[in-house]
Parts: C-alpha cells; sequence; structure tokens
C-alpha cells in the first residue's frame, strides 16, 4: 500500500484547502504535516523530512516556487516528491514549475480524489526497485541501484526523474526514444504531464553532467550518443 510510513507535507495559505487535503490524506492513512506559509513549509519539511510535499503556487513570505527551488538545491531533498497546487493553467507556468523540480501539478479547485489519486500515482512509480546495472561509458557512469552519476570520478546530482531518463536513453546508445515512448516509461500513464516535460528535464540534465551526449531528433524523440 502507497500510503503505509509515508510522511506528506500539505503548505497552502488558505485553511480550508489544507484542512480537506489533510482529512483525506489521512482517510488514506498517509502522516500529514501542514503549514501555512513558504517559511513554515521550509521549516517543517527539515524538521519532518516528507517523502512528499504538496505546494500552492502563491503562498505568503516564500512561493511554493521558491520553497522548492530553495528544497532542490539541498542534496537532502532530491527524492523528495513535490507537486505544485496551483490556479494558473497555463503552459508557461508549468513549464517554469518544472525547472524549479516539480513532480507535477494539481489544479485549482481542487478535486480530493483526483489528488489522491496523482500522489498514490507518485508514490507508486518511486516504490518500483531500480532495475539494469550499472552503465560505464568513457568517462560517465551510472549506478541503478544506488541512483548514483559519476562524470571524471566527480559526484553528479540528478533529481529521480532526471535520473530515470538519463538511463532509459543511455541504456540503448545510439537508439532513438520517441517522446512518447520516455513519457511513459519514465513518467507512466499515471501521472499527467506535457510534452514540454521532456523538455525541460532533457536541458536540465545536459546542464548537469557538462557533456554533449544527448542529441535531439527534431519532431521524433532524443538519442545518448557520447
Amino acid at each position: 500500500m502507497e500510503s503505509k510510513g509515508k510522511k506528506i507535507l500539505i503548505a497552502d495559505d488558505e485553511p480550508d484547502i489544507l484542512e480537506i487535503i489533510q482529512y483525506n490524506l489521512k482517510k488514506e492513512g498517509y502522516e500529514v504535516a501542514t503549514a501555512k506559509d513558504g517559511d513554515e513549509a521550509l521549516e517543517k519539511a527539515k524538521a519532518n523530512k516528507p517523502d512528499l510535499i504538496i505546494l500552492d503556487i502563491m503562498m505568503p513570505k516564500k512561493t511554493g516556487t521558491q520553497v522548492c527551488e530553495i528544497l532542490r538545491s539541498q542534496t537532502s531533498f532530491n527524492d523528495t516528491l513535490i507537486i505544485f497546487l496551483t490556479a494558473l493553467n497555463d503552459e508557461t507556468s508549468h513549464i517554469k514549475g518544472l525547472e524549479t523540480g516539480a513532480d507535477d501539478f494539481v489544479t485549482k479547485p481542487i478535486s480530493p480524489k483526483v489528488l489522491i489519486s496523482r500522489v498514490n500515482a507518485l508514490f507508486r512509480r518511486t516504490n518500483k526497485e531500480p532495475e539494469g546495472k550499472a552503465l560505464k561509458m568513457e568517462n560517465l557512469t551510472i549506478d541503478p541501484e544506488k541512483f548514483e552519476v559519476t562524470v571524471d570520478g566527480n559526484d553528479i546530482v540528478l533529481a529521480k526523474k532526471e535520473f530515470e531518463l538519463l538511463y532509459l536513453l543511455a541504456s540503448r546508445p545510439g537508439r532513438v526514444f520517441l517522446r512518447n515512448e520516455i513519457l511513459n516509461q519514465v513518467w507512466g500513464n499515471d501521472v499527467i504531464v506535457g510534452d514540454r516535460t521532456i523538455d525541460v528535464h532533457i536541458r536540465k540534465v545536459r546542464q548537469k553532467l557538462g557533456l554533449d551526449c544527448i542529441t535531439t531528433i527534431k519532431g521524433v524523440g532524443y538519442k545518448f550518443d557520447l
């Protein structure tokens, strides 16, 4: 069961929303903490180390985007799942959220059933045991058991989805992976994300690796070729 032992932090400045989400997640068996602004969200995240954080984008003191950026800059939160709550449904807002490290979005007004479904889907994806052997090529090593990447012996910190994307492409050098294929294998059918999600994550992987190893096949997909 996804909820067993899982801790969730909800941050929103609207008390009614906090109460509704907290009630429904507790019914599912999750341990739930709440925060009413960005500063409190950071304090409770650092104190409790939740498995998943639900962040309202528009909060006082610090926005959800700012909180996400701060947490993602710390290695101890690399594996923490983050869902944004947002009243904004435009592509630009979603891309910005993905660039800061969000794993998914739920648009307001919130349906508790939809939110719980998305929470459970994220946990199902992350609860899967890593598969495959370590990949070693030239100056790059990718270890799926330890979720570690090194370039020239230096550790490269990748978020979980960035790692899974890199491993998928690197597991078949030279093979072109279609965009839909990447979405299904890395994010799965349970999580609703768009094509731009891949572009954002590819860009971040390239920047972090500092290697010219992922080629864009325009209108088709991507391939790994070191």
